[in-house]
Formats: C-alpha cells, sequence, structure tokens
C-alpha cells in the first residue's frame, strides 16, 4: 500500500507544489514551525536538555496525530496528505526563480530566502554557486528522504522525518544560542538522513550516466562537516564540472568549507540551469520505480 500512497503523493507533488496558491489551507511544516517557536519564547534554555524536551515533544505529537490519519482507508486521501511532506516542485520552482533574474541585487535577495550564508555581496557566480548547493542539498531533505521514510514506514514516518527536518533547520545551528539547545535536534537528523543522503548521491550518478560521479562522490562528500550534506553536493559539482564549496561568510564570519568537485570555479546560469534539469530526469526514474513497486 506505501507505494501506492507514494505514487500519488508523487504525482500531487508534481502538479500542485504543495498546494502554494491555496491560500487558506496551511501547511502541516508550518504547524510544526509554529510549535517550535511557541516552545522556544516559553521553555528556552542553553541546554541540551531542553532541546531534548522541545525534540521529543514534537515527535511525539506529530506521530499522535498522524497515526491516527494514518486508518483513514483510503489511498487517495493518504496519496493527498503524504504529499505535503514532498518539496520537489517547490524546490525546482524557486531556485529557477534565483536564476531568472537579471539584477544581481534581486538575485541576491531571492537566494537569502534559500540559504543561510551572508548574501549581500555574493557574485553572480557566488549566488549560482549557492543555487546549485541549496538544491543538491534539499533534493535529499525534500525528495528522496520524505519518499525513503514513506515507503519505509508510511504517513507517520514520513511525517516524523519531516519534524526532525524542520527542527534542524530551526535550531540545529552551530552558534551561541543553539550549540546547546539544537545540538540534540541535529545529531537526530544527522541520522535521518544518513541513508538517504546517500542514496541521493547515488542517483544523481546513475541518472548523469556518470563512471566518475559513482566513483568520486564520496571522497569530495566526506570532507563537508556534514557528513549527509556533502554528498549529494559533490555528486553535482561532480556531474556539472564545477567546483562548489570553498570559503563562506556565515553572520558576519568567513568558514574555510573545502571544495567539492574539481571543475571551472566561475558557475553561470546555465550551470544552474543543466543542475535543474535534473528534475525531469528523477521524476522518470521515481515513477517508474513506484510503478514497478506496485505491480509488484
Amino acid at each position: 500500500m506505501f507505494y501506492e500512497v507514494a505514487l500519488i503523493a508523487y504525482i500531487i507533488d508534481m502538479v500542485f507544489s504543495e498546494f502554494q496558491k491555496l491560500k487558506f489551507l496551511k501547511h502541516p511544516i508550518i504547524f510544526m514551525g509554529d510549535y517550535i517557536s511557541w516552545f522556544e519564547r516559553k521553555f528556552y534554555k542553553d541546554s541540551i536538555f531542553r532541546g531534548f524536551l522541545l525534540t521529543l515533544s514534537l515527535v511525539f505529537i506529530v506521530f499522535c496525530i498522524v497515526y491516527l490519519i494514518s486508518f483513514i482507508n483510503n489511498i487517495f486521501i493518504q496519496g493527498l496528505i503524504a504529499s505535503f511532506t514532498l518539496s520537489s516542485k517547490m524546490l525546482f520552482d524557486t531556485v529557477k526563480d534565483v536564476v531568472s533574474s537579471d539584477e544581481i541585487e534581486t538575485k541576491r535577495y531571492k537566494i537569502s530566502m534559500l540559504v543561510s550564508r551572508d548574501t549581500s555581496t555574493l557574485t553572480n557566480s557566488d549566488v549560482n554557486k549557492a543555487a546549485i548547493e541549496t538544491y543538491a542539498e534539499n533534493l535529499s531533505d525534500g525528495v528522496i528522504a520524505p519518499l525513503f521514510y514513506l515507503l519505509c514506514f508510511g504517513l507517520v514516518g514520513a511525517f516524523v522525518y519531516k519534524a526532525i527536518n524542520t527542527l534542524d533547520s530551526m535550531v540545529g545551528y552551530r552558534n551561541a544560542k543553539y550549540e546547546k539547545f539544537g545540538k540534540f535536534s541535529a545529531r537526530l537528523d544527522d541520522v535521518a538522513n544518513y541513508i538517504p543522503a546517500r542514496i541521493t548521491a547515488l542517483i544523481i550518478a546513475f541518472l548523469f550516466f556518470s563512471k566518475k560521479v559513482f566513483l568520486e562522490f564520496y571522497k569530495h562528500g566526506k570532507k563537508h562537516e556534514s557528513f549527509n550534506a556533502g554528498l549529494p553536493i559533490s555528486a553535482f559539482a561532480l556531474a556539472l564540472n564545477v567546483k562548489l564549496g570553498g570559503p563562506t561568510s556565515y553572520f558576519g564570519k568567513i568558514k574555510n568549507k573545502p571544495f567539492f568537485g574539481d571543475g571551472k570555479e566561475n558557475i553561470e546560469n546555465s550551470d544552474v540551469l543543466k543542475a535543474l534539469e535534473f528534475k525531469t530526469r528523477l521524476d522518470i526514474f521515481i515513477i517508474i520505480v513506484l510503478i514497478l513497486g506496485v505491480l509488484v
């Protein structure tokens, strides 16, 4: 049954992109974010234990609600609900919107909505680099990982994963405020993404028909401070023959990130568009895999 639900969910996401135009419909991830913000306002303390309580409480609430919803014995309704855990089309649209702009100030503003790095002084190449990196990383977080947990554990698995990932995106930072409070969320997110990140990199290698990507993505990706995020980023860098990573400014401080890939450093709009073309191959691949799962 999980394959049928996943197939319906993926097709719905392809067409409607998280129902962004339905202003009256609040996305479940926003509810999760609202809860995290409320908990932080009421109970924040520079403490690993308080962060643990935040994670435990949100995961428990999401588990209970979605577990009850999962008893709805209708694969179309379950597919509709499951589609809220996917963000393939929204990711594609937002990254494409960045490169569709001609003015550098506009591009900087749009990319600032997608990344946590400082964007005020980015060059056109820097913006394009950030766009490819965020597209690669979020392919794992927003597409492959929720699909993986949906297929393994059903609706509950997909939504619990999104709860963990949302926690990491909001409090999983290594700074003075969240170093302790967000530590448990960040480590749990590392565990949850371990398998999906590697699956994502392998899919990139397979769909680009690249032996080089397959053989070298791990060598480059393991240099990233996140042993998950670096893998799909490196896979894309190698597939596109560009060099991603490198020194990057966060909150006014330069972080000397390693480089990923061994291609050109000047990244053009066409490189981002080439990365985005990957979506068509991915859509076809995933739909074929899910149909085969349904039939088998």
